[in-house]
């Protein structure tokens, strides 16, 4: 067996298909909020991410990353909207720089 023949050991990039913004910064601010649930559980929502990402391939990856549980909602005044089980507002703001997909003032943090 040849390394040729180990394909599934590449690594994929889960921003790759964004249009042609690539390396380009989005133009909105994000918004990043917590909701409180019953008890001590929370949710993260994060809203306003441009349409050039797909939030799905976004949410898996943040899945992976944060070790937590979310979905992507309809909303209908805010679109498609981000929500993740716990309290992740700080793993998701450095997500968002750390991929690129904003700068620093574009992101707003609410909560507690």
């Amino acid at each position: 067996m040849t390394d040729s023949d180990i394909l599934n050991l590449k690594t994929a990039d889960p921003f790759a298909d964004a249009s042609s913004s690539i390396g380009a910064v989005q133009e909105g601010l994000i918004h990043i909020r917590i909701q409180q649930r019953n008890g001590r559980k929370t949710l993260t929502t994060v809203q306003g991410i441009s349409e050039d990402y797909d939030k799905r391939k976004l949410l898996k990856a943040c899945k992976k990353e944060f070790a937590c549980n979310g979905t992507v909602v309809q909303h209908p005044e805010h679109g498609e909207v981000i929500q993740m089980q716990g309290d992740q507002r700080q793993n998701m703001y450095q997500f968002l720089l750390k991929v690129g997909i904003a700068v620093e003032d574009q992101i707003k943090v609410h909560g507690f």
